[in-house]
């Protein structure tokens, strides 16, 4: 191996611990703030520029399904070489530059203390009783339509989304930086991105974005259920709930078309001991989504905030033990 390249992987392994740990704290104290640039709208510009070049309404479907691979293979791939190029290009400038690089855009990844905050100001708004404004906020995080919602419903889809974001937003993101480094961290937040804007079940995109949402379905296989894991002892620890958490997990961790979407909202539902999923409507259209959980209580704002504390600690044992793994196995 190359000497340059050896020393580089050397000194990443080094500073690994550190890295993970210091980016999940910057992030939960920072967050993502909207006047600052960000490397997903960067990806979300990309996504559309393919979309419009790429897609035909009138296509034959089986071309769209054809065309549709071309953005979720070409732009991640992309993105994960020219990534590795620049990391050279740090390294080779100075050491600190390349640490320091590292360490800014696994923060910029992460998405705990963007979830946090959104989720507690829905909680205090709930608790004002400012429903029009909970509304608002809480269409900030979801894609479902949010204007006809009730409290209830609005603390149900917050919760769920806290969640469901553990997964793709923190513990896949955490992963595949352990795995493959900054490449595959950025590998994997561009093929979440093309699945957020292309891998939608209706007429327009249910070919063109097939491609896009299966490969994030294969990418979040394992930390799916490595969150969920994660989450159903912390928070089992937390709420003195692990057997409900568990059985909830067992019954419903398949509930949703997506193979993985449901592990985490399984365990948060059973946790909690409320009901979550049910029908939504997204874009004016009712969708029909299975309940999880038991409807043993009615959702309190104070959940929100449960959800949070219990996805804020799972993140730091995450990192910890994505950690260990790297000093001690990995």
């Amino acid at each position: 191996m190359d000497p340059n390249v050896l020393a580089q992987v050397q000194l990443a392994r080094i500073y690994f611990a550190p890295t993970i740990i210091l980016a999940c704290l910057l992030d939960y104290a920072i967050g993502d703030p909207e006047t600052w640039p960000h490397p997903v709208r960067g990806m979300g510009y990309l996504i559309s520029k393919a979309e419009k070049l790429l897609l035909n309404p009138d296509q034959p479907d089986r071309i769209k399904k054809r065309l549709g691979f071309i953005p979720a293979l070409v732009i991640p791939a992309g993105l994960a070489i020219i990534t590795r190029v620049c990391l050279w290009t740090l390294f080779n400038l100075n050491s600190v530059v390349y640490l320091i690089s590292r360490l800014i855009f696994l923060t910029w990844f992460l998405a705990l203390g963007q979830l946090v905050r959104e989720g507690l100001k829905i909680e205090q708004s709930l608790k004002r009783d400012s429903l029009g404004y909970s509304r608002q906020l809480l269409s900030r995080i979801v894609g479902r339509d949010t204007k006809l919602l009730m409290s209830r419903q609005i603390i149900t889809a917050t919760v769920e989304t806290i969640a469901e974001n553990f997964t793709d937003g923190i513990v896949a993101p955490l992963f595949f930086f352990w795995l493959f480094d900054l490449p595959g961290l950025v590998f994997y937040k561009a093929v979440n991105t093309l699945d957020s804007m292309l891998g939608y079940k209706n007429e327009r995109y249910r070919d063109f974005g097939y491609a896009s949402a299966k490969l994030d379905d294969i990418l979040n296989i394992i930390p799916a259920r490595l969150a969920a894991l994660v989450m159903l002892i912390v928070g089992g620890i937390l709420t003195g709930h692990p057997l409900q958490g568990a059985k909830v997990y067992w019954r419903d961790r398949y509930a949703h078309s997506s193979p993985n979407s449901a592990h985490t909202e399984a365990v948060m539902a059973g946790l909690l001991g409320i009901r979550l999923g049910g029908p939504s409507s997204y874009h004016g259209r009712l969708v029909d989504k299975p309940y999880i959980g038991f409807n043993s209580r009615s959702p309190e704002s104070r959940d929100i905030r449960k959800a949070c504390l219990i996805v804020t600690c799972s993140t730091l044992i995450t990192a910890l033990l994505l950690a260990l793994l790297r000093t001690f196995v990995y």
